[in-house]
């Protein structure tokens, strides 16, 4: 293992996810961090798309991305972002809503799920689900051509694996999933928590508080929780699954890979070597997360 250049420039900057000791939050002090980004700068252009506009999917917040001037239907890809539950939001994210629907040249749906500690689980997971069951049920207003997938990053790639499971269970056929580098099991019992537990931007120690703001005390073996942990893999979506190699969240991203694997679904896995966590969300910094990006399009693409 050895940091590309950039992510070692960019943990010189950035130590932690955080940046403060976890035991000092408290709900005030973390709603005064969501009102600053300071990556903002670094998170790309806020490309001027034909069509931006902000909607609500059975109450959920959601904003609507199309990259062209056309009103014919397209596939749909619902996006999840990161941010551990706890921060993030379609603003924050919105240079990479603009950018995947450029990319895949679909409509993209990025998700305001609601935030723990306020709103713990399930609630991201039930506002994930309601998204991609609106869309299914209400293609008209999406303008989707029936062809659905999800992608999400970090927490929200635990999100897009739930609502992967559950379309399947509901009989809803999607597309694809794609998960970079995704929150998928409680327990945190893997090597890569202890390769990675301190001093490569996302810290166990952070990733494990992140998670008891969200878990509330629930159950670690729930697959709303831990998808890792679904008794049965088989019929869902194919995937594309991305991990960074010096990442806590590395090796749950590839067991998961590994089963989907196994129990018959197509999948196709790729791990940026020397990257650190949440790199795909911050292009102006790592040239990685460009590369990331055209791949999934691509994947994304043959699917749709």
């Amino acid at each position: 293992m050895s940091l590309h250049p950039q992510a070692r420039a960019y943990i010189a900057a950035y130590p932690s996810d955080l940046g403060v000791d976890p035991a000092t939050l408290d709900l005030e002090r973390i709603r005064e961090m969501r009102a600053v980004d300071g990556l903002a700068a670094q998170r790309g252009p806020l490309t001027q798309l034909p069509s931006v506009r902000d909607e609500t999917a059975e109450g959920v917040p959601i904003r609507i991305y199309r990259a062209d001037r056309g009103d014919e239907p397209l596939p749909v890809v619902v996006y999840f972002h990161g941010g551990g539950f706890v921060f993030g939001s379609v603003k924050r994210n919105d240079a990479l809503g603009r950018d995947l629907a450029i990319r895949t040249g679909a409509v993209v749906v990025s998700v305001d799920y609601r935030l723990a500690p306020e709103h713990p689980f399930p609630a991201a997971a039930d506002d994930a689900w309601t998204v991609v069951r609106d869309v299914f049920a209400r293609p008209a207003f999406y303008q989707c051509d029936g062809k659905v997938a999800v992608i999400g990053d970090s927490a929200g790639g635990n999100l897009a694996a739930v609502a992967a499971w559950q379309a399947r269970d509901a009989g809803l056929r999607l597309a694809h999933q794609v998960l970079v580098y995704p929150m998928l099991d409680a327990l945190m019992d893997t090597l890569s928590y202890r390769e990675f537990a301190e001093g490569y931007g996302l810290d166990a120690a952070e990733s494990a508080w992140f998670l008891r703001q969200y878990a509330a005390g629930a159950d670690p073996g729930d697959p709303r929780l831990s998808p890792l942990r679904l008794a049965s893999c088989a019929g869902l979506p194919p995937a594309t699954v991305v991990t960074a190699e010096c990442d806590v969240l590395r090796d749950e991203g590839e067991r998961y890979a590994a089963r989907l694997a196994e129990e018959g679904v197509p999948v196709e896995l790729r791990r940026f070597d020397g990257a650190v966590h949440s790199f795909f969300a911050l292009p102006r910094l790592f040239d990685q997360a460009a590369e990331a990006r055209e791949y999934i399009a691509a994947r994304l693409k043959e699917s749709l």
